[in-house]
């Protein structure tokens, strides 16, 4: 195997292992920062030694092996107690390098994972500083990836996870799953930073490209990951669901050009039907929970509703509405009712969404929300008032900060222009 070759290998391992590495070296040294810190040492001796010895055939032992012995290392030069060191000792087997990788060390890993999990998420960093850390930590992105996903310079991406480990330290959050009385709010965050994650890729608010792709397929792999570490937690199934059916239509929203092709005008026979399945599969497990539904689980059951339609004709408009209308009972939000007015227009006609609609216009928190014109515009269309339907896609263009999208906007408002309905 060539040296380009193994660097691949390296590579796809560290994507795949970076989080259960980071996690049980956290576990060891319970600073999340610090477990970082060893885990890419490691990633380090994994591109120089490889290449040389070939890869091992458990790379992810390896990695984490190579980890504790640098903090093994570090807590020496550190002068620490000596039992913790015998303790680290102990925990990398007899010869120093191999331990005894276990169904109990499996098992220890999940809970390390699932502490890790909470850290990073952990409310007391900013929403954009624990999505970095996340994906950095669980996800293992390197830094120019973060950046390149969020379209922002490497050197704020570093800085953000520079400052959530700092902040992480210095609040002395610690390396443990939440208790009972806080686990509905940390797990809200966690839940939080997954879909803000998944939602930057499903439709970008800046650059280019309409998507971004391997930004969704990070955030379903930690979405997964979750429901295998919390199987007892109707929401992060109900999150599963809602992102398994939104990613199935991932390769028709763009046609071979890179434009977007808008949910009613695509092509259902390219939605991937194992991912419908498993977002379906995800959502019983959810509804099968006591108690009401949760926002990811209601958000998962409007997505459903359009992936079992097999043409546009057959959605239920109504039963959306219907679910926009809990929805907004269960989280209030001006962008929830924006949703239930654009339900409410296909379900009773256009009249009736664009009520819904202009009773939107004074919220603050819309102001510079591109979709409310948007859809103003599109309703306004279908009444045939093109000039206010122009006006309103033209404002929606100059709100929004993707190039596809602007385009889509300004072409809808020259059709406008012209009189006609707008042909996309």
């Amino acid at each position: 195997m060539g040296v380009e070759q193994v660097h691949r290998t390296v590579e796809a391992v560290w994507r795949i292992e970076a989080g259960r590495v980071v996690a049980a070296l956290a576990g060891l040294v319970r600073d999340v920062g610090w477990a970082e810190e060893l885990a890419q040492d490691a990633l380090v001796a994994a591109l120089e030694q490889w290449p040389r010895d070939g890869v091992p055939a458990n790379p992810g032992a390896w990695l984490t092996t190579v980890g504790k012995r640098r903090a093994i290392d570090a807590l020496r030069r550190r002068k620490l107690l000596e039992r913790s060191v015998e303790q680290l000792g102990q925990d990398l087997g007899d010869d120093g390098f191999t331990p005894n990788f276990d169904a109990t060390f499996e098992e220890r890993i999940d809970d390390d994972l699932l502490r890790l999990v909470f850290t990073a998420c952990h409310p007391v960093l900013s929403p954009q500083a624990r999505a970095a850390l996340t994906l950095r930590v669980l996800g293992g992105l390197k830094t120019e990836e973060i950046a390149r996903a969020f379209l922002v310079s490497e050197t704020t991406v570093a800085q953000r996870i520079t400052r959530a480990k700092k902040t992480l330290a210095e609040a002395k959050v610690p390396f443990e799953v939440p208790g009972v009385a806080a686990r509905a709010e940390r797990l809200a965050s966690v839940l939080e930073v997954i879909y803000l994650i998944f939602n930057e890729g499903y439709s970008a608010t800046a650059g280019d490209d309409w998507m971004r792709p391997e930004l969704c397929a990070d955030a379903l792999r930690l979405a997964r990951l979750l429901q295998e570490l919390m199987p007892e937690e109707p929401e992060v199934h109900g999150l599963a669901a809602l992102l398994e059916i939104q990613a199935s239509r991932t390769a028709a929203r763009v046609d071979a050009d890179g434009e977007p092709v808008l949910l009613l005008e695509q092509d259902r026979g390219r939605w991937d039907r194992l991912l419908i399945r498993r977002g379906l599969a995800a959502l019983d497990r959810a509804r099968a929970a006591d108690g009401p539904p949760g926002p990811y689980t209601l958000q998962a059951e409007i997505a459903a509703c359009h992936a079992r339609a097999a043409t546009p004709q057959d959605t239920e408009w109504a039963r959306i509405a219907d679910g926009y209308a809990e929805l907004a009972r269960v989280v209030p939000s001006p962008v929830v009712e924006l949703n239930r007015a654009v339900a409410v227009s296909f379900a009773h006609g256009p009249a009736a969404g664009l009520e819904l609609a202009r009773a939107l216009v004074q919220e603050p928190a819309l102001a510079h929300y591109h979709l409310l014109p948007s859809v103003l515009g599109d309703l306004l269309a279908k009444l045939g008032r093109h000039d206010e339907a122009r006006a309103e896609f033209e404002r929606a263009a100059e709100l929004t900060g993707n190039e596809r999208e602007r385009a889509l906007l300004l072409a809808r408002a020259a059709d406008c222009a012209r009189g006609v309905a707008p042909s996309r």
